[in-house]
């Protein structure tokens, strides 16, 4: 599976932004999908992740951000609201067999290349 994302930029603090990612593949209605986020000198965190109709968000996001996929056109999303200047970081999109990886073991078999999000205050 090989991963694209895109859809960062640079917004006020408030702003949305969507991330979109986008994924090749036969079966990539059969992956779990995630995405990750690497803010400068911190470590990579998990943001949230979906697997069929079951979603899982990291408490910092909770309520802001929504995952979505479309399996039809192999793509997932982040949606993302209200967004705080500590939401800046490059966000990965990531995916592997089992969603217990991405959510508890923050590993992914397949990891796109980031793209950086910016919030300024």
């Amino acid at each position: 599976v090989q991963l694209q994302a895109s859809g960062g930029g640079l917004v006020q603090a408030g702003g949305s932004l969507r991330l979109s990612c986008a994924a090749s593949g036969r079966t990539f209605s059969t992956y779990a999908m995630g995405w990750f986020r690497q803010a400068p000198g911190k470590e990579r965190e998990f943001v949230a992740a979906i697997k069929d109709s079951s979603t899982y968000y990291t408490d910092s996001v909770k309520g802001r951000f929504i995952i979505s996929r479309d399996n039809a056109q192999n793509m997932v999303y982040l949606q993302m609201n209200s967004l705080k200047p500590e939401d800046t970081a490059v966000y990965y999109c990531a995916a592997d067999n089992f969603f217990r990886n991405l959510v508890v073991g923050g590993r992914a078999d397949y990891w796109g290349q980031g793209t950086q999000v910016t919030v300024s205050s």
